[in-house]
């Protein structure tokens, strides 16, 4: 399929009212909406204080989960 081919899909209606409100303009089509939407997915994004949170966490979970001598004692079985 080449760059300028179209395909139609079907979406239900709640997608197509959710694409409508994020509409940056009234005629913005929606290929440029969902165009927006797939770069604005692509890009990262910056770590927040909550990202923080859960990763120091996880890390203290993790390490108590596999960080014991049950753990170890099976390593040498």
């Amino acid at each position: 399929m080449g760059e300028d081919e179209v395909t139609t899909i079907q979406l239900k209606k709640s997608v197509v009212k959710e694409l409508k409100s994020l509409k940056r303009y009234p005629r913005e089509t929606y290929n440029e909406t969902i165009s927006n939407l797939i770069r604005l997915a692509k890009e990262p994004r910056p770590k927040t204080q909550y990202d923080e949170f859960l990763h120091k966490v996880q890390r203290n979970k993790m390490r108590e989960l596999w960080d014991n001598a049950e753990d170890e004692a099976w390593e040498h079985a």
